[in-house]
């Protein structure tokens, strides 16, 4: 194994708040990009204020998807602070930008702008929607693009009140796919020389990931409707009732259905035309739910869940974060992490979840305090201190 990371080298721009943008870039710092987080003077990305608790100033939301980055304030409106920003964007290989559709382009920031200085540039916009079509200039957020996407109508249980996915996935998925693009983008200039723009969006996060729904709305014609925690393909692949609390059983196919049957001695589905196959399994779900949780309530968890695992059944507890963050095989993974944040103090965070063997992503920094990196980038710019403190005292940067 070297010391060196996949991304060593690479210059990052990042122009974003909240959370799409953020975590895109955060992806990119932990694999080793050098990520100059950039933020607007009087208080920066919004998050340092959103949900408690607020640790050294900032909240827990900022510092979860901040970590290894550098940070700095300064103001694009203006016309030096402009300067600047095309000035480091010459030098940079990649600029992520989340902000309100439009605004860079205002402010003379946009890709063709920069890309006449750094052909090689790779631009990434995320949006609501996206740089095109009807619905381009609107704001979106995670809950508009859940709710726009289908994912609402599919998730929760029959005849219950719409309901989002648990954590906020379409922000999550266009940060994911950003990173994809920016990826793809700079292995293309590695062949070619040539920079280009990624255009992504919450919305067309959210649609990719209703592989199955999708699926069947083409082949069919039907609209999916919520299953609750069932598969709407497969089944048995569903949470059951125990004696003591809900366990997940995934016999996605029918060697591990009839293992199933023979693990908790009902033997006698074997012979039950109505579950015979898969397809017969799926039509008659209700009843098959119904008919294994007979079983299944009469003993607690600690009997099933080593009894399934024995047989070779796909199962697993219904975790909360403590009991996530307890388990020894997610300790062992490595995927709670703790560093030393300079005013918050010890902090804990999630691991990196994609292990490489050779050149292996680190959490090296915490997210940095607002405009904590500033004098040191300009520095690295060739700026002097008498640039600077000018800079500073005009409020271009803090």
């Amino acid at each position: 194994m070297t010391n060196k990371m996949p991304l060593d080298g690479v210059k990052v721009l990042d122009c974003t708040a909240i959370l799409a943008g953020p975590f895109c870039t955060m992806l990119l710092a932990d694999m080793g990009a050098d990520v100059v987080k950039v933020e607007r003077p009087g208080g920066g990305d919004d998050t340092r204020r959103m949900g408690p608790p607020f640790l050294g100033g900032d909240a827990v939301s900022f510092l979860m998807v901040n970590r290894n980055k550098r940070g700095i304030v300064l103001d694009l409106k203006s016309e030096d602070g402009a300067a600047l920003f095309r000035k480091m964007a010459a030098r940079s290989d990649i600029v992520v930008e989340n902000l309100r559709p439009g605004a860079m382009a205002s402010l003379g920031l946009g890709y063709e702008d920069l890309r006449r200085d750094n052909p090689a540039l790779i631009y990434c916009s995320i949006s609501g929607f996206g740089g095109s079509g009807p619905y381009k200039d609107r704001t979106g957020f995670d809950l508009v693009a859940q709710g726009m996407s289908g994912l609402m109508s599919i998730t929760g249980h029959p005849g219950a009140p719409p309901a989002k996915v648990g954590v906020p996935i379409s922000d999550l998925n266009a940060g994911m796919y950003a990173t994809y693009g920016i990826l793809s983008a700079y292995i293309n200039r590695l062949k070619t020389g040539q920079g280009q723009l990624v255009d992504t969006s919450l919305l067309e996060g959210a649609i990719a990931y209703t592989v199955w729904e999708s699926a069947t709305y083409f082949s069919t014609g039907t609209t999916p409707l919520p299953v609750g925690s069932a598969h709407r393909m497969t089944a048995p692949y569903q949470a059951f009732r125990t004696a003591d609390g809900y366990i997940n059983i995934g016999a996605a196919n029918q060697s591990t259905w009839e293992r199933l049957c023979k693990a908790i001695g009902r033997e006698d589905l074997l012979s039950e035309p109505r579950y015979s196959t898969n397809a017969n399994r799926v039509v008659n779900i209700k009843d098959l739910a119904a008919t294994l949780e007979e079983t299944l309530r009469k003993k607690p968890m600690a009997h099933w869940l080593p009894l399934l695992e024995k047989n070779g059944v796909p199962s697993g507890p219904i975790n909360d974060m403590a009991a996530v963050y307890a388990d020894p095989h997610v300790q062992a993974r490595n995927m709670m992490v703790t560093m030393q944040h300079p005013k918050a103090g010890q902090l804990k965070t999630i691991g990196i979840p994609v292990k490489l063997s050779d050149t292996p992503g680190t959490i090296r920094r915490p997210a940095p305090t607002l405009g904590q990196h500033t004098d040191e980038v300009l520095r690295e710019m060739g700026l002097s201190a008498e640039e600077i403190a000018r800079l500073r005292k005009a409020g271009v940067v803090a």
